[in-house]
């Protein structure tokens, strides 16, 4: 990604939140690199470099700054096809993915080849895929030190270091100190049963419509959704093979921009997939100017209105078939049903949240029948069954930046599944900013036309928001509360 060194030092000294994330600022003289919002004195022009990530900054030989802590900045949300993939690329490493597998793997679950995806993610980020999950490494780790009371030692393993031996020495050769010296500076005094850590986004931001529209979703025994939060149960599988199962509870944040997530504590081992679930749940990396300006008048009304994702990909999908030709309020019923029936209680500090969504395993061992009894049609029993099928056998992935077309030509072999679905899940599980449900009955009534022709054409001016298009239609009618 090409940066313009003199518009990139205007942003800095007009500390602009527009460029949060979009770049980072290394200082010579001091060796640190900081965010574009940094409240640290200006720094002279000549003595500034500017790199397009955190990990091409120390690449260079800078550390990050401790004030406006880099690991804290929003992420970038991008629709032009390399630089989708290299972001793509880039989120799946921040979920853990490198710890887990290799590049090939990586680049094998995204549809290209480990050479082109190394040449792209090189050219928009100014590192390699390797150097920039070492980055991302280092960086959770110094964010588990600063925000929460883990151990040192949980604190190496969760950042996927293997040893604290490794951790030790790369921040000593990266940051100039050792993690304790870090954690005596930052440590603060925290509940022993969860986590706390703050994600930021860009203005504006509406998160009482977000609340809105996953109250008007919550299912009944996983999620509980008021005025202030968002609290859920989530089973997330562990590179051991078994499966991690907790709580989460979202808040706007107390003090500058985004939320504040609570993390159970059972969910340590899987903080960065968490935290990643979360930024897409609520739509942080969304760069709200340039929608706004794409969708002109449709958008102007709720400038700050986001796309709402998903925390399980698999669980999201099940939710649109069973939503097919009924009321959101009967796709609820049906869900909680499903929940009730196959779902695994868990604990949880929460009145009325005990059960955690079925796996994909669960369901597609199930027979018709044992799905049809609770109300939901044979044929849509028949394609929730063969969706966990192809979810659980891998035949069928759900990765968020991966390639649409293929994501959406596997989604609509599958029995049930016709293109509203298949772009409904495009929308919020893949995040996929472009979708646009054909025949969606409350856009085409926002639209004041029955024919999904005149719809799908109206919609072209608003490529390549499409998605935000359709929530600000949904929203357009709702009824006042």
């Amino acid at each position: 990604m090409q940066l313009d060194p003199d518009s990139c030092y205007r942003a800095i000294r007009a500390k602009d939140a527009r460029f949060d994330g979009r770049f980072f600022t290394a200082v010579r003289t001091t060796r640190i690199y900081c965010r574009p919002v940094c409240t640290a004195p200006l720094p002279r022009r000549e003595n500034c470099r500017f790199y397009a990530s955190a990990a091409a900054a120390e690449k260079a030989g800078y550390r990050p700054c401790l004030r406006c802590r880099p690991e804290l900045a929003p992420g970038l949300a991008s629709v032009d096809a390399s630089a989708r993939l290299a972001r793509a690329a880039a989120s799946q490493i921040d979920d853990g993915a490198l710890i887990e597998a290799d590049l090939a793997s990586l680049a094998g679950r995204l549809g290209v080849t480990d050479r082109h995806l190394r040449r792209v993610f090189e050219a928009e980020l100014g590192v390699t895929p390797v150097a920039y999950a070492q980055t991302a490494r280092l960086l959770l780790a110094k964010r588990l030190l600063t925000d929460t009371s883990m151990p040192v030692t949980e604190v190496a393993m969760a950042a996927g270091f293997g040893s604290l031996r490794r951790l030790n020495t790369l921040f000593a050769q990266r940051y100039r100190m050792s993690p304790t010296a870090l954690r005596r500076q930052r440590v603060r005094t925290r509940p022993l049963d969860h986590h706390v850590f703050r994600l930021q986004t860009r203005q504006p931001f509406d998160f009482e419509a977000l609340l809105h529209f996953f109250a008007a979703r919550a299912i009944d025994r996983i999620e509980l959704v008021d005025a202030r939060s968002y609290r859920r149960s989530l089973a997330l599988p562990a590179p051991d093979g078994k499966t991690l199962s907790g709580w989460i509870e979202i808040r706007r944040a107390p003090r500058g921009t985004g939320i504040e997530a609570r993390i159970d504590a059972r969910l340590a081992a899987a903080i960065p997939r968490v935290l990643a679930a979360c930024k897409r749940a609520f739509d942080l990396n969304c760069r709200p100017d340039e929608v706004t300006a794409a969708l002109g008048d449709l958008g102007m009304s709720r400038p700050g209105l986001r796309l709402p994702g998903a925390f399980d990909p698999f669980e999201l999908g099940v939710r649109a078939i069973l939503g097919q030709q009924v009321t959101v309020k009967a796709a609820r019923t049906l869900a909680r049903r499903l929940v009730m029936r196959f779902g695994t209680p868990i604990e949880t500090p929460f009145a009325n949240i005990d059960r955690l969504f079925p796996l994909a395993a669960v369901l597609a061992a199930c027979e018709p029948a044992q799905i049809a009894e609770l109300g939901i049609v044979a044929q849509r029993a028949r394609a929730v069954i063969a969706f966990a099928q192809a979810m659980a056998e891998g035949r069928l992935r759900l990765i968020p930046g991966a390639d649409i077309e293929l994501a959406l030509e596997a989604l609509r072999k599958l029995p049930g599944v016709g293109e509203w679905t298949a772009h409904y899940i495009a929308m919020r599980a893949l995040h996929w900013p472009d979708a646009f449900p054909p025949g969606d009955v409350v856009v085409l009534k926002a639209l004041g036309t029955a024919r999904s022709a005149t719809a799908a054409e109206r919609a072209e001016a608003w490529r390549p928001w499409r998605a935000y298009a359709v929530m600000h239609l949904w929203k357009s009618q709702e009824k006042p509360a």
